[in-house]
């Protein structure tokens, strides 16, 4: 087994808005938690982070050295600055190395798909991440599954054709689907099915009956003269003089 990376960080007395000045200073807010662990608010500076977090992601444990401490963590909810992808905060899940823990795991593939490759038709990814469970030290970095076998459309990959790791369960529903080929849609297709479906809507515009004189929705029917319109009344014959 390769040697944990080691993170040195201090217990931290800034709390609340004042944390962003320790921002500004290229060190930023973490709290080490766990199962019957009081949480401890500490900081850690930027660069030192993110070399580590680099190479063990969320999966990977962490030597955490705390007032001449060293406790093992998992590194969860980083959060990051949108623009500047700069850690904002981060929490340190202390573990104890001879119990299991659950976590999720990344997902990713391996190779190109037949169907891909023989332009007959896409590859989704509809899952990316699957939770697991395993002690702390069990704990892989990611699921690799190979797709090149993919070869027609409507072929996928489930949760339950993955090969699990040794000494790890997979909890995600063994039904769910990972990668599937769907059906190849070119441009040409998608412009002649536009074409179409404007076709079929100016025919039924056509078909359609113009209705002149139409009371408007909610509006009260105009009362009726009794009269035809556009023609005057006969008038009575005149009484004949006698």
């Amino acid at each position: 087994m390769s040697k944990r990376p080691t993170l040195k960080v201090e217990k931290r007395t800034v709390l609340g808005e004042n944390v962003k000045k320790l921002r500004k200073t290229g060190i930023f807010p973490a709290n080490i938690y766990g199962k019957d662990i009081k949480s401890l608010a500490v900081q850690v500076p930027y660069k030192d982070f993110e070399a580590v977090y680099k190479d063990t992601g969320e999966t990977g444990l962490v030597d955490l050295q705390v007032d001449g401490q060293i406790r093992p963590v998992l590194i969860h909810n980083v959060q990051k600055d949108h623009l500047t992808k700069t850690p904002l905060h981060a929490d340190f899940y202390q573990v104890n190395l001879k119990e299991k823990v659950k976590t999720m795991v990344a997902v990713a593939t391996i190779g190109e798909p037949k169907a891909v490759t023989d332009k007959l038709g896409l590859l989704m990814q509809t899952l990316h991440e699957i939770e697991v469970e395993a002690l702390p030290a069990d704990l892989p970095e990611k699921i690799e599954i190979n797709i090149e076998h993919l070869a027609n459309v409507n072929d996928q990959i489930t949760i339950a054709d993955i090969k699990t790791p040794t000494g790890v369960t997979i909890l995600t529903d063994p039904g769910q689907v990972i990668v599937k080929i769907v059906e190849l849609v070119t441009k040409e297709a998608e412009a002649e099915a536009k074409a179409e479906a404007a076709a079929a809507e100016a025919a039924k515009a056509e078909l359609a009956p113009a209705e002149e004189g139409a009371p408007a929705e909610g509006a009260a029917p105009a009362k009726s003269s009794g009269e035809p319109k556009g023609e005057k009344p006969a008038e009575a014959p005149k009484e004949e003089s006698k």
